[in-house]
């Protein structure tokens, strides 16, 4: 059997880690924004939806408005 010290265990460990966290990292960010671009945050069908809640009827504006400033935030 080979043997291996404990300094090169150690650093193998640490770096199967590191490797590790980067890797999450980005597979994280990846399917995180696939999941935005999927099902975004806000549109234009929410905003009538809210509007009709609150007893209001939006105009075709005031959605747009909305639509703009909720962009313009990214």
């Amino acid at each position: 059997m080979t043997e291996i010290s404990t300094v090169a265990f150690v650093f193998i460990i640490i770096g199967c880690i590191l490797a590790g966290l980067i890797a999450g990292f980005f597979l994280s960010r990846w399917y995180f924004k696939r999941e935005l671009a999927k099902n975004p945050p806000i549109n234009e069908k929410m905003i009538r939806a809210m509007f009709k809640q609150m007893g209001r009827t939006p105009s075709e504006k005031q959605v747009r408005e909305i639509m703009r400033n909720v962009n313009s935030q990214k």
